[in-house]
C-alpha cells in the first residue's frame, strides 16, 4: 500500500537498484511489510526547479495510515536516499506526502 514515485531530470544508470533501495527504506521507515511497497522511478524528466535545469527530484509518498508527525523524519530518509543514488542536493528535492483512505486504495480486486 505504500507507493513511492520518484521523478528526476537526471539520467540514472541503474533505476532498479534505486527502486530496490527505496522499497526497503520505505518499508523500514513506515514499519510496513516490503511485500506491500511499490516504487516507480522515472528519470530524464522535463523538470525545472528554481528556474534551473540542474539535477532535481520530485517524490510522492502515498500510504494508508501515513503518520503525519513522522513526515520530517521521512523527508530526511528520502532526501538522503536520493542524494546517495541520484547525486541530487536535498535542497533540490520536493516531497509530497499523502495519507490515503482505505476505501480509496484498491488492490487485488478490492480495497483495503
Amino acid at each position: 500500500m505504500p507507493l513511492l514515485n520518484i521523478n528526476t531530470n537526471n539520467k540514472l544508470d541503474d533505476k532498479q537498484q534505486l527502486a530496490l533501495a527505496a522499497s526497503a527504506a520505505v518499508a523500514k521507515a513506515l514499519g510496513k511489510p516490503e511485500s506491500y511497497v511499490m516504487v516507480q522511478v522515472s528519470d530524464k524528466q522535463a523538470l525545472v526547479f528554481a528556474a534551473s535545469g540542474e539535477p532535481a527530484a520530485y517524490l510522492e509518498l502515498k500510504s494508508i495510515g501515513l503518520p503525519e508527525p513522522e513526515t520530517a523524519r521521512l523527508s530526511t530518509t528520502l532526501c538522503e536516499l536520493i542524494n546517495k543514488y541520484c547525486d541530487i542536493d536535498p535542497a533540490r528535492i520536493y516531497i509530497e506526502f499523502s495519507n490515503a483512505q482505505r476505501h480509496m486504495w484498491g488492490w487485488n480486486g478490492a480495497t483495503f
